[in-house]
């Protein structure tokens, strides 16, 4: 059964299709689950660092832990909000403000995959630092890397890399967040075309009131769409116009960023200033939250790992009831389930990483997976910890509260989490969906979309239940995916339940697919101690399990739900008038 699209949803699936699908089409190992298919290619073997690249990354991860452990106070840069000049003058001097940014303009020229090593240290340390650095690196210098232009480079790249001058990328507004297409900030080219002249305002923007210089987006006019396109302007504090309305606002977590609201009043910014091409502001915004993503992942996978090791330490030293915590199942529950998602996250960002360092064309699934599931575990994981630190978690002489506060923003940051679960369904969704439609033109080719479930490359027994089980819901999503378009048709685009679902497991699969490569390389290694070798695998054997269990619910819950009767329920107090009942 078909619905009927609006005017506005029609012509933002015009837009989507011009960012997100105007090249070549490229099918990634997330989209191809969407047709039931493994790219084992794409997953298989696990990722490894080359001897070299691995002293590379060790030196960086000991220097930077020393470094944090040395000099990076959490606690106070939390109860100051503020993060020192020495901290970030540090970080630049050991050349983590740079990391990955080419040799050719004073970087590191660092690989994602040690980058996201260094920057799983900061996250386990500090979220705000770790913010910080993302905000400035990933996004901020970033898209000055990708985007920029010889000249623009040459005067930018040094100083911002040593941390003397501050980057930030400036894309929220009043009325556009996850909805980027929403910018109202407007740019509009001097006659002479030497320079645009920009109107708006930015919110929420990390480092956005201390920053030298600022990647904003704004819309500028555009023959083929009334309301113009959106393009990328690098600014400076120190053109006429540009205000500062509050410096560092006020907030539950990460206190430690100065994250800014800032207007811009006639403000005269030279066409030079543009970074990529004019309309194509969009396009920069999400290449380098690609990269933003990626690092999100790797700084929750250092909270978490913070976590188990702190949960482990309280269950041995905690007596209740004559026992340790850690003999009680609740606490062991707590503690092997934090365990097993921290190896899923780590496997994950280490993939994604790596993906990153291939030169792969299109990754922006996988990232958008990454950053929610790890988001959302650790957001758990964070809470079971202080659950088993009890009341003395509760009080601040501990990292915990600090920690549940700072985590909670990664679940809104660079993409809310409920807008990119439905963003993977949608990506995954709309392919298949235009491969369906040559079942109007070849219904003889009909067959291609009957159930079924890929086979799974097995090197070692142990992973043979796994390989099957992974296969059998690889072929169960596909065809739910195609039951969900056949029934909804163009109308999915407003089921944003069932969009959640399948985005969910999606994200589950690509995850479990990250842990069984991971694990297929580990018994295969003959070098590591059986010991260690057993703990680790029970660990991300566990996570399997736990991945199957969860994804059938979620199928459960595709065929069998409340839907309707919750929307109904909060259309009644959407619409219910609390001054007149009061």
């Amino acid at each position: 059964m078909s619905a009927t699209l609006t005017d506005l949803e029609k012509k933002q699936i015009a837009q989507a299709e011009e960012l997100l699908f105007s090249g070549e089409e490229k099918e990634g190992f997330c989209k191809a689950l969407f047709f039931g298919r493994f790219r084992a290619q794409s997953i298989l073997p696990f990722p490894e660092l080359s001897e070299a690249e691995e002293v590379i990354g060790d030196e960086a991860v000991s220097a930077v832990r020393e470094f944090c452990e040395s000099h990076i106070d959490a606690a106070k840069i939390d109860r100051d909000a503020l993060i020192p000049d020495s901290v970030i003058h540090g970080l630049g001097d050991m050349g983590v403000l740079g990391m990955t940014i080419s040799e050719q303009y004073g970087g590191a020229g660092m690989s994602q995959q040690n980058y996201s090593r260094v920057m799983e240290v900061i996250g386990g340390h500090c979220g705000s630092t770790s913010v910080f650095v993302n905000a400035h690196h990933s996004i901020g210098i970033r898209a000055l890397e990708l985007f920029g232009t010889a000249e623009q480079k040459e005067k930018w790249m040094a100083p911002l890399m040593t941390g003397r001058k501050l980057a930030a990328f400036a894309l929220t507004e009043p009325m556009a967040g996850s909805d980027a297409g929403n910018v109202r900030t407007r740019a509009e080219p001097t006659e002479d075309g030497t320079a645009y002249i920009l109107n708006g305002e930015k919110r929420w923007i990390t480092n956005g009131g201390i920053a030298d210089c600022l990647t904003v987006m704004a819309r500028t006019p555009d023959p083929t769409q009334p309301d113009g396109k959106i393009t990328a302007f690098l600014v400076t504090p120190d053109m006429a116009g540009f205000e500062v309305l509050e410096e560092r606002m006020e907030k539950v977590g990460i206190r430690g960023t100065a994250t800014g609201r800032l207007k811009f009043t006639n403000m005269r910014v030279p066409a030079a200033n543009v970074l990529g091409p004019v309309g194509k502001g969009l396009r920069v915004a999400l290449t380098v939250l690609d990269f933003g993503r990626t690092t999100f992942g790797a700084g929750c996978t250092g909270a978490a790992k913070f976590c188990v090791e702190k949960m482990v330490e309280r269950a041995n030293e905690r007596i209740q009831f004559g026992k340790s915590l850690g003999e009680f199942e609740l606490v062991q529950q707590k503690i092997a389930e934090a365990a097993a998602d921290t190896y899923a996250m780590e496997s994950a960002t280490c993939h994604t990483a790596a993906l990153i360092d291939s030169g792969a064309e299109d990754y922006m699934m996988e990232t958008a997976m990454l950053k929610v599931f790890a988001s959302d575990q650790l957001w758990r994981i964070v809470n079971d910890c202080l659950q088993i630190w009890g009341g003395k978690g509760f009080f601040t002489d501990e990292p915990f509260e600090r920690m549940m506060r700072d985590a909670r923003l990664n679940q809104i940051g660079e993409g809310a989490n409920d807008v990119l679960r439905c963003f993977v369904a949608a990506v995954g969704l709309r392919h298949l969906g235009k491969e369906m439609e040559t079942l109007l033109k070849k219904p003889w080719e009909a067959i291609k979309f009957a159930p079924s479930k890929p086979k799974l490359p097995v090197k070692h027994d142990h992973m043979t239940y796994f390989a099957r089980q992974i296969a059998k819901q690889i072929g169960a999503f596909s065809w739910a995916c195609k039951t969900a378009l056949v029934k909804h048709r163009e109308g999915i685009i407003n089921q944003q339940l069932i969009q959640a679902r399948l985005g969910d497991i999606a994200t589950e699969l690509f995850m479990a697919s990250c842990v069984y490569s991971r694990l297929t390389n580990l018994l295969l290694n003959g070098t590591i101690e059986e010991p260690v070798k057993m703990r680790e695998f029970r660990t991300g054997a566990l996570y399997l399990r736990m991945a199957r269990h969860r994804n059938r619910q979620r199928f459960d819950d595709l065929k069998g739900n409340y839907d309707v009767e919750t929307v109904a329920v909060a259309k009644d107090w959407l619409n219910h008038n609390f001054e007149a009942s009061n």
